[in-house]
């Protein structure tokens, strides 16, 4: 017998993952069966379980997948010399994830699988370690960009870098909320927004 190849494998296990990801979208990880994501990536259950044992573990593998995407993106952007601001960070990063079509999803799609699947780890333990590995991974890396800020001399503040990263990471985290219930949210107005106010004057502030 014919071995199959790796390449071919990793194709079979990308449908599957698209497919889900598709139905999840649409219908929700409680709306969704598996018989829902046989039909929906046109194969057979043998086939889906040689991959993946269950429903569960598609959504851990969606989960982690997404997640570090999102962390490579960011992590990529922060490692740019000189260090895009915050404002054109964001818009630069966000833009991109959202408009990169994943898993075949239009954006307001994807924003709100992602929202689903923060939902989902509150009840899952597996789900939420893997969201907290990669909460942790981006304070890490924006904490270094506040550092990078701070030597090219654009940022004098004395603030602790793990606090503008936790801020950082919020505001990504709101613009994407925003997209998936109410869509048309565009990273130039969340970039645009920032530049705002990163623009005002503490001197005029009473």
């Amino acid at each position: 017998m014919a071995r199959v190849s790796q390449e071919h494998l990793d194709a079979r296990r990308r449908q599957i993952l698209d497919g889900a990801a598709r139905c999840f979208a649409r219908n929700g990880f409680h709306g969704t069966s598996m018989q829902d994501v046989l039909k929906e990536v046109g194969l057979s259950a043998g086939a889906v379980y040689r991959y993946f044992p269950g429903k569960e573990d598609i959504i851990a593998a969606i989960t982690e997948e997404t997640f570090a995407a999102i962390r490579g993106a960011f992590e990529e952007a922060s490692r740019m010399t000189p260090p895009p601001t915050p404002d054109a960070l964001l818009g630069r990063v966000l833009g991109g994830v959202l408009a990169g079509e994943v898993y075949g999803l239009e954006r307001r799609s994807f924003a709100a699988l992602v929202v689903q699947l923060w939902s989902e780890t509150l009840r899952d333990e597996r789900l939420a370690a893997l969201l907290e590995d990669g909460y942790a991974t981006m304070r890490i890396a924006w904490a270094k960009l506040v550092d990078a800020y701070r030597s090219a001399g654009i940022l004098v503040s004395d603030v602790p870098g793990d606090d503008v990263a936790r801020t950082m990471i919020a505001t990504a985290q709101g613009f994407i909320v925003q997209e998936a219930l109410f869509g048309d949210v565009h990273p130039e107005v969340l970039e645009n927004g920032l530049c705002g106010l990163m623009s005002m004057n503490p001197q005029k502030i009473s």
